[in-house]
């Protein structure tokens, strides 16, 4: 088990990463907390999330990310109330990113705050959702526009649990691991382009929380640098809210909005041409989409609701090339021109 603290002052606090990390967790983490956990984490792993505050003590909400709502807040601050969380109880996210969110966020709003534990179980939510304070639900009007930054207690990134991931979760995590890739992460690439990837979750996993971290501590609140971190996201959470986060999973809506923004970055004269062919390599080997058949006059629109907007423009996280990125605004006038015939 390796350890990253995340320095944010007070705010700061540990991430233990690797196989069997959940096991040598200090018990005093749980200690008089809930476990918020999704149907198919449960399922799986009942007696480990049982076991870390009792089984009276757990809620388990539906899978995906449309447990992600108000409404789903109430039940669980409910839930808290009846199981006497107290100032000091810890809420524990046992899940993927939308629990992290979802019990993030819970955690945040409950008793105006209590302590809040991540248990990442998705390549997704290890490499990056888990790390970092984000936490949110979505409304009809766009993903994670109700939120809050809200730093845990601890990470524990258990990589055991990626043993038992389908295919595709691992490849939505995957998504996240080339974005880090492509912002400069060259041990990342390596890892990306080498043998089999499966053999080096440890390490990748540690080296996405190293990335990450990075930024965070530099920018806690996304006012700077950190803003970087969402290449490909303003147009994959447009793709996701547009599909009613029914088609396109997490990693996979990122994939495609890296590769439209490359796209719009080659097209405004930003992004040097063969930054495409380093994207779509890593996209390509790794089974991750590079495109959509839906036509982006369907969900450009949606793009105009994204929180880093400043005015009528759009705010792009763009590359110049692997490892240098952008922040660039641009109206929705000039998208429409690259993006619609």
């Amino acid at each position: 088990m390796r350890e990253r603290v995340i320095r944010l002052g007070e705010r700061s606090y540990p991430v233990y990463a690797g196989r069997g990390a959940l096991g040598r967790a200090a018990p005093s983490l749980f200690e008089g907390g809930a476990v918020v956990t999704d149907e198919n984490v449960y399922r799986l792993y009942r007696d480990r999330v049982d076991s870390l505050c009792g089984p009276e003590r757990v809620a388990v909400v539906p899978a995906g990310e449309g447990a992600k709502t108000p409404e789903r807040l109430a039940v669980l601050w409910s839930f808290f109330a009846r199981a006497g969380l107290k100032r000091g109880s810890p809420v524990i996210a046992a899940g993927g990113g939308v629990m992290g969110d979802l019990a993030g966020f819970a955690a945040a709003t409950y008793m105006r705050g209590v302590p809040f534990v991540q248990v990442p179980t998705t390549l997704l939510a290890q490499v990056d959702a888990s790390v970092g304070g984000k936490v949110a639900v979505n409304l009809p009007e766009g993903k994670n526009l109700a939120g809050s930054f809200y730093q845990p207690r601890a990470v524990v990134a258990d990589t055991s649990f990626l043993d038992t991931l389908p295919e595709r979760e691992i490849k939505t995590g995957l998504g996240e691991v080339v974005k880090h890739a492509m912002l400069g992460s060259g041990r990342l690439a390596e890892l990306l382009t080498g043998g089999d990837i499966g053999a080096h979750w440890d390490e990748i996993v540690f080296e996405n929380i190293q990335t990450k971290a990075e930024y965070v501590e530099r920018d806690e609140r996304e006012s700077g640098p950190r803003m970087f971190l969402n290449f490909g996201h303003t147009f994959g959470h447009a793709l996701e809210a547009y599909t009613r986060y029914e088609r396109y999973n997490h990693g996979e809506a990122v994939a495609i909005g890296m590769a439209l923004a490359v796209r719009a970055g080659i097209a405004l004269g930003v992004t040097a041409p063969e930054t495409r062919g380093a994207l779509l390599g890593l996209l390509e080997r790794h089974g991750l989409p590079c495109e959509t058949d839906i036509p982006p006059a369907a969900f450009l629109p949606l793009m105009r609701g994204d929180k880093k907007n400043q005015g009528g423009d759009i705010t792009l996280v763009l590359l110049k090339s692997p490892g240098q990125p952008v922040a660039h605004r641009v109206s929705p006038g000039e998208l429409d021109k690259i993006f619609i015939p």
